[in-house]
């Protein structure tokens, strides 16, 4: 039997319109907890945070968490060796979007920027009011909750429960699905939806979909086509190699 590293990196080597679709897995490995399972933050705190109507209703309350949580314990992360392989996949031309579920901003910083980033980010603040955005900073954040000039509410560029995908990158995600010809699947469970529905999607329309997970997903029956069982630093960096990056 072919090992599957071989595989996976034969398969990335044929595509011409290559894709990758993240979640809270990937980064794991620079730190940042995932919501659920063992250790989620879900266990933490109390998931109302970021619930939009309990934010609407109880904006300071909200903002003491999300600052905790996505402005000072996660202020020192890096992308990791995952994160870079995406980005140097990109800038070799050989990955033509990437899809992420995560909002820690990992790939931007790790220079990826054909991303769609399907739950937005928390590298800009959003006014509730007049829909003005600016780069998250903790100075911002000194009184809490933040206000706009306008002295409307900011609240974090991504999506709280009870929002709406953001369209436009609902609307990348959806196209680079169905014109993928390969997906590389890394580090998501495959349980949240719509997101959940990208690689299923991509799998419909003829794709051959490479998932990466320590552990089998909903995806890995069903949907993969080749399944390796690792972590994703691990695991890129061999392919790194197998691609002779």
């Amino acid at each position: 039997m072919t090992d599957v590293y071989v595989q996976a990196a034969e398969a990335i080597a044929a595509s011409s319109r290559l894709t990758a679709f993240t979640g809270a897995g990937i980064s794991v490995e620079s730190g940042i907890p995932p919501f659920r399972g063992k250790g989620g933050l879900y266990g933490r705190y109390d998931q109302r945070t970021l619930d939009i109507e309990y934010f609407h209703e109880n904006p300071e309350a909200s903002w003491r968490s999300i600052r905790e949580i996505f402005y000072e314990n996660f202020a020192g992360t890096e992308p990791n060796g995952a994160h870079l392989f995406l980005a140097d996949l990109e800038r070799a031309g050989r990955l033509t979007a990437l899809v992420t579920q995560n909002i820690d901003d990992l790939h931007y910083r790790a220079g990826s920027r054909k991303v769609a980033e399907f739950h937005g980010n928390s590298r800009r603040l959003l006014c509730t009011s007049c829909g003005r955005r600016v780069d998250a900073e903790l100075s911002i954040m000194k009184t809490l909750p933040p206000r706009c000039g306008c002295g409307g509410i900011y609240k974090p560029d991504f999506v709280f429960f009870g929002e709406g995908i953001p369209p436009e990158a609902y609307e990348a995600a959806a196209r680079a699905a169905s014109t993928t010809d390969c997906m590389l699947v890394i580090g998501s469970t495959g349980e949240v939806y719509p997101a959940a529905s990208i690689p299923r999607e991509a799998k419909r329309a003829g794709a051959v979909i490479i998932e990466i997970n320590p552990e089998p997903s909903n995806f890995t029956e069903g949907t993969t086509d080749i399944f390796i069982r690792d972590g994703a630093v691990s695991a890129t960096a061999r392919l790194r190699a197998l691609l002779s990056m």
